[in-house]
This record gives C-alpha cells, sequence and structure tokens, in this order.
C-alpha cells in the first residue's frame, strides 16, 4: 500500500505537484483551485473589516453579551437610527435576564451588556455612536442604561459615556444620581417621551406602563474624545432597579472610532494558514514560470 503522506498540507501539496504523475493541466487545475479559494478567503477577511461592528448583519463576531441582547430593524416606537445605511441597531434589555449589569450603586437587580472587541485608539480620536433609552417602568423605579468607555487590561472604567435613568419627570439623559458622563450628547439633555413603549426587546412588557416616568428618550447622538493611546472595549448595559418587574432597555448604532468603525476580532489561526499556504503557491506558480524552456 502506498505511504499516507504525513507533510503539512502546504509540502504534501508542494511535492504533489512537483511528482510526474500529473500531467501540466492537472497541476494548472490544482494551482487555480487553491488560488481561487484563498482569493475567497481573503475578500471575507476585507469584508469583515469593512462593516466592522455595523448591526445590519446581527451582533458583531467578537462581541460577548452577558444577558439579553440583540439586533433588531425598526420596531414599535424606536425607529432606525439617523446613520446612513443602517437597517438595524444593536440593543440590550433586562426581559428574561439573570445577569448583572451596572455601576454597583447598591439596588440594581437583573440586568444585561454587551461589550465589543478590544480596539486600539490613539489620543484625541472621536468616539461616536447614537442611543435610545426606552422603559415601561416608573415612579420610583429608576432603572438605567449606560455606556463606558473600559481600559482593555482590567476592564477599569476609562470613560463615562453617557447614562438615562427612569423618573416621574423632568431630564431622563443624563440620569440622576449616576456617574457624570465626559462625552457631549447632541441634544444635552431630553425628557421622557412619555406612553407605553411598544418596542419588542422589552418582551411581555411591550407596550406596558407601570407609571409615570415610562417612554423612551428618542435617538442621542454621544461624541468622546479620547484622552489616552491605548486599548479599550466598549460596553452597553441597563439594568433594572429595586425590582425585577416593568423591562427596560437600551438600542445604539453608528459606533465609530475617528471616523472608522470598531474593527472585527481577529481572525482565526486557520484563516491564516490557508492564506500563508495560498501565498506559497502563488510564489511556486510564479518561479516555475521563470525557469527557461
Amino acid at each position: 500500500m502506498p505511504e499516507t503522506p504525513q507533510a503539512g498540507g502546504c509540502e504534501f501539496l508542494h511535492r504533489l505537484l512537483q511528482s510526474g504523475c500529473f500531467l501540466a493541466t492537472t497541476r494548472e487545475y490544482i494551482v487555480q483551485l487553491w488560488i481561487t479559494t484563498i482569493t475567497a478567503a481573503l475578500l471575507v477577511v476585507a469584508s469583515q473589516g469593512a462593516v466592522a461592528q455595523s448591526f445590519n448583519g446581527g451582533l458583531p463576531a467578537g462581541w460577548t453579551a452577558s444577558g439579553t441582547a440583540g439586533t433588531s430593524g425598526a420596531n414599535g416606537v424606536v425607529t432606525l437610527a439617523p446613520i446612513v445605511g443602517s437597517t438595524a441597531y444593536g440593543w440590550v434589555s433586562t426581559a428574561n435576564s439573570n445577569a448583572k449589569a451596572g455601576y454597583g450603586l447598591g439596588d440594581e437587580t437583573n440586568g444585561s451588556s454587551l461589550r465589543s472587541v478590544v480596539f486600539a485608539a490613539a489620543a484625541g480620536d472621536a468616539l461616536k455612536f447614537s442611543f435610545n433609552y426606552v422603559t415601561s417602568d416608573g415612579s420610583g423605579y429608576a432603572d438605567y442604561g449606560y455606556a463606558n468607555l473600559l481600559n482593555a487590561s482590567d476592564g477599569s472604567i476609562a470613560a463615562v459615556l453617557f447614562n438615562a435613568r427612569t423618573r416621574p419627570s423632568g431630564t431622563i439623559a443624563p440620569g440622576f444620581d449616576l456617574p457624570v458622563p465626559v462625552a457631549t450628547l447632541t441634544p444635552a439633555s431630553v425628557p421622557i417621551i412619555g406612553g407605553g413603549p411598544l418596542w419588542a426587546p422589552l418582551g411581555g412588557d411591550t407596550g406596558q406602563c407601570f407609571a409615570a416616568g415610562c417612554g423612551y428618550t428618542g435617538w442621542i447622538q454621544s461624541t468622546y474624545d479620547i484622552g489616552a493611546a491605548g486599548n479599550y472595549v466598549l460596553e452597553f448595559g441597563v439594568t433594572n432597579w429595586s425590582d425585577q418587574d416593568y423591562e427596560s432597555g437600551l438600542a445604539f448604532d453608528g459606533i465609530t472610532v475617528a471616523g472608522v468603525e470598531i474593527p472585527p476580532a481577529i481572525p482565526e489561526p486557520e484563516t491564516y494558514a490557508l492564506m500563508l499556504g495560498g501565498l506559497a503557491v502563488v510564489g511556486w506558480v510564479a518561479r516555475r514560470r521563470k525557469k527557461p524552456a
């Protein structure tokens, strides 16, 4: 029986192509097939970089959720964000979540959070995004939503970017009795747009209103100039307060750093192996063509 090849994929392919067992046309076919495969892989990697954390295709690869998170097109009171080309936004909700979220102020119960992949930023880079806080709670049950810029090294808060909090009347964003955001909000402050909000991510509480304070903020833009160069993670979160009834949620979209979207997660090692193998074959073909007849 012939010996089973033990060499690595690229070395075995090279030996196969060098052998006299294959006609030139067969060798050319294999090379073309390999080049086509690697080209497709490169296009996939390039397209991932192009769409990055856009929510049009779902939650971005590498982003991690604790609790309940997802994406949605225009739904109920939450329209699409004013972002060119957007067909969906990301969201987190307290509905059906047993996780914890928030600043740890004392009366947080259940909540959800979503964190981006690690990204590098230079001092002065502008971090921008839009958000929309939605709540079916009210009265003294002060649920809240937030966004933080975290240091990638230890998860500590580098900057509080925004927060919004349920209250019977007055300003909802920024939220009362919460860490003060350092980002610029546009508009700078908003009251709640009252009424039981119809929004599917609220689960069974969509359209419900516990008391004065239920509703939504509409889309607000947050802009923050990063203070120091480093590696960061962007975090969005929402939490119930004092009880687990009457859900709240947060929608977000249009995230850019220095005018571009956060890059996707690093490709899997197998992708790099495929790319390197393809480049090796391309190099072999080039050398063969340079040989005199």
